[in-house]
């Protein structure tokens, strides 16, 4: 544990970004996460909500500071809501993306990243039908899994360098199906969104990112997760249209309206992390660990696709307000852990930890 913390010291602890403001008082907060906010100055009544989920090691301000995702929101008119982890919950700041506890619909983690979209949404008049998710590795498997548990909150999200949902609950599965080792019958992928919610109006839509030589998650994982919103969107396996972007492969998928509801990006040559654009003007992105030049910028790419760069998409149906409470109030567990712990010492030998440190050592990032 002390070899992982020395080597990642100036990445995650702490990096904290002065634009950043903690949000407090936004509900029972199961999963003991920390909520971190950003408004751009004069921002108007009805704005869009984007919410980021940084990666393992990382804080919600090194992802921020390499993703340039506040100088985005600057420029575009949107606010940003970044859930952080803590080393109480889990030593290595990864978000428990496999957990069920953390997961499920009402219970820890994933309770308490709603929790704080919604309180937010309500105190500054955001608009609901326009929020946006978006995470790396951890952060990109725990956003398939709001998407899947929380459809009805979401318009849209994108899963960078993560996973399918629901397709590991224990640890071996979760090392396994990081290492692309999975067999499911036609349908199942799409089955396990559908399950996890009663939710029965539009899907959000799905943009997907992933390195080609990524040895930390395996690409294929990339190609389980369209397949799995391929599913549940009810679109063709052939995509609607294939496009170069320089070196960069792009493949998007259109409903019977016309309307890109998948996208792809698979990057070539890319190890772990998050496509970013750091040499072009006032991208306001930084390389870092986990955040890759590669010459073009996942952020702004997913603003245009989300039609947040100032072209404002119809508005998206709400879900229904008479949705069954009865399942997410049944799952609603007592609070596991307490909130905001400063003295408790992680535990080295945890199952998570020993989990994100092999796959470390895989990706050539730890000895």
């Amino acid at each position: 544990m002390s070899t992982l913390r020395s080597r990642f010291a100036n990445q995650s602890d702490p990096v904290r970004d002065d634009r950043l403001e903690e949000m407090t008082g936004f509900g029972a907060n199961p999963g003991n996460l920390i909520a971190r906010t950003y408004r751009p100055e004069s921002l108007a009544e009805g704005a869009p909500l984007v919410v980021v989920l940084h990666g393992c090691t990382q804080s919600a301000g090194s992802y921020n500071r390499g993703a340039g995702w506040t100088s985005a929101a600057d420029e575009n008119g949107f606010a940003l809501l970044f859930p952080e982890q803590q080393r109480a919950n889990n030593p290595n700041l990864c978000f428990n993306w496999f957990a069920p506890t953390d997961t499920k619909r009402g219970s820890g983690e994933a309770a308490s990243i709603s929790q704080m979209v919604q309180t937010f949404c309500e105190r500054h008049a955001l608009d609901p039908a326009r929020v946006f998710i978006t995470g790396l590795s951890a952060g990109g498997a725990m956003t398939a899994a709001m998407l899947a548990s929380y459809p009805e909150l979401f318009a849209g999200g994108a899963v960078i360098g993560g996973l399918p949902v629901g397709t590991a609950s224990t640890v071996p599965e979760a090392f396994e199906r990081m290492r692309g080792q999975a067999a499911f019958r036609p349908g199942q992928l799409a089955e396990l969104i559908r399950s996890a919610s009663t939710h029965q109006g539009d899907w959000p839509t799905l943009s997907v990112w992933h390195g080609s030589s990524d040895a930390t998650v395996d690409a294929s994982n990339a190609a389980a997760l369209v397949e799995q919103w391929r599913g549940l969107h009810g679109v063709e396996a052939a995509p609607t249209t294939t496009d170069r972007i320089g070196n960069h492969l792009r493949r998007a998928w259109s409903n019977r309206d016309g309307i890109e509801v998948i996208e792809e990006y698979v990057i070539p040559g890319m190890g772990h992390g998050t496509p970013i654009h750091a040499v072009a003007a006032n991208q306001g992105e930084e390389v870092g660990p986990y955040m890759l030049d590669v010459g073009i910028s996942s952020t702004r790419r997913l603003i245009a696709f989300w039609k947040l760069d100032g072209e404002r998409p119809s508005v998206r149906k709400a879900a229904s307000p008479n949705v069954t409470q009865t399942r997410e109030l049944a799952a609603m567990a007592p609070v596991r852990r307490p909130s905001r712990p400063q003295s408790r010492q992680p535990v080295a030998s945890s199952k998570v930890q020993d989990v994100i440190e092999k796959a470390l050592r895989t990706a050539g990032l730890m000895k």
